[in-house]
């Protein structure tokens, strides 16, 4: 990573002042909360690598280190700019390897730039971990390409995290896809599936109901290209809707405050595209968002303790009841579910007030049935 980007003396209240960035030592990664790593892997994008002029994550670190220090000790250190791979299968398998080996000490990678399909690395690394994962992506569209000759990994990536060998997979949050950019097809796969799906236009008009979507992945993946252009001119061909940078921050600041969640990557920013910065001022506040939420974080745990309030809604069929948790220090919600016919399968999920309101109501929350089927 080039010195001038935290070397031109920080004012002490600037993030450029707290962070131990990867110069001539390597920084102490063990002992940290979060680690930006820069990508500049392009061969599984559609249109191809950008304008060498520019890095995009050094973009980004511009913009994001010159922002003021928020909330926290600010326990960061920045590892610099991944090597690509002698081939891109090589670069994902080093991506899996480094956010192994942090998800091992506990510090959350930040992944910044390169094309959308390095979320496959960032997927691998959780496989490791022996255990169902839940993941959530924020796209224009579902990226569920049939692969083929013809058809790049950044089309076919998401695909290709839910029909991978052993599948480890729980549950996918899909958030903010254009109607018009995706198949119907697709979204009756990810129906089917049981996948939980919001479009633009349904984050947009309420983007509290995002947040226990969020709130339930261990990694997020977001890709530029899921921001209209006016607020993030950073990727091509340019699309005129999508999120505002005030929803996209939103969803950055659930995912900072979601304890579970362990890493996150910002993908497919084109710093040849952002003449005046826009787009890299945008990623480097949705990333001080993410990292405000995570100095916020409230381990919620110890249902049906003091901690929260407990709900028991009785119901006429089966179940012949739920179980509803609220949190007594912030306004978030949980949902108890058995599968049906063996009560030693319990999930307890974040869900919301409607949720809780339709049981109420006799109604069993959509969200109780989809995780019903994933529990089967």
């Amino acid at each position: 990573m080039p010195e001038t980007l935290t070397a031109t003396g920080p004012a002490p209240t600037t993030l450029a002042a707290y962070a131990s960035c990867f110069t001539e030592a390597f920084p102490d990664w063990r002992n940290a909360d979060l680690a930006l790593i820069g990508l500049d892997e392009w061969r599984g994008s559609t249109i191809g690598p950008p304008a060498p002029s520019r890095h995009g994550a050094n973009e980004v670190r511009q913009r994001f280190y010159q922002l003021q220090k928020g909330t926290g000790a600010v326990r960061l250190v920045d590892l610099g700019n991944l090597r690509p791979g002698l081939t891109l299968e090589d670069t994902y398998q080093r991506l899996r390897e480094i956010i192994g080996a942090l998800l091992e000490e506990s510090t959350v990678p930040v992944l910044l730039g390169g094309s959308h399909d390095l979320d496959y690395g960032q997927f691998l690394a959780y496989e490791a971990q022996d255990r169902p994962i839940s993941f959530a992506v924020v796209d224009a569209r579902p990226d569920m390409a049939e692969p083929g000759p013809a058809t790049s990994p950044e089309d076919s990536h998401l695909r290709r995290l839910l029909v991978h060998e052993p599948n480890f997979v729980f549950s996918l949050a899909h958030l903010a896809h254009q109607q018009y950019l995706t198949p119907p097809e697709v979204l009756v796969a990810l129906e089917k599936l049981h996948f939980e799906t919001m479009s633009v236009g349904e984050v947009r008009a309420d983007r509290r109901q995002a947040e226990p979507l969020v709130r339930q992945a261990d990694f997020m993946s977001v890709d530029i290209a899921a921001l209209r252009w006016q607020d993030a001119p950073g990727y091509y061909p340019a699309n005129p809707f999508g999120l505002g940078n005030e929803e996209a921050t939103q969803l950055c600041w659930y995912a900072g405050h979601n304890e579970q969640l362990s890493s996150i990557g910002l993908y497919g920013y084109r710093a040849d595209v952002d003449p005046n910065g826009l787009a890299a001022a945008t990623l480097a506040t949705m990333l001080w968002y993410f990292m405000e939420g995570f100095y916020h974080r409230r381990p919620e745990t110890g249902f049906g303790t003091f901690r929260f309030l407990t709900y028991t809604v009785v119901l006429p069929g089966n179940p012949d009841k739920l179980v509803f948790y609220k949190s007594r220090r912030a306004d978030k919600w949980w949902m108890e579910v058995e599968r049906l016919g063996d009560n030693a399968v319990k999930r307890v999920v974040p869900c919301t007030y409607e949720d809780y309101m339709n049981a109420s109501q006799g109604d069993l929350p959509q969200r109780w049935i989809r995780l019903q089927a994933l529990l089967g």
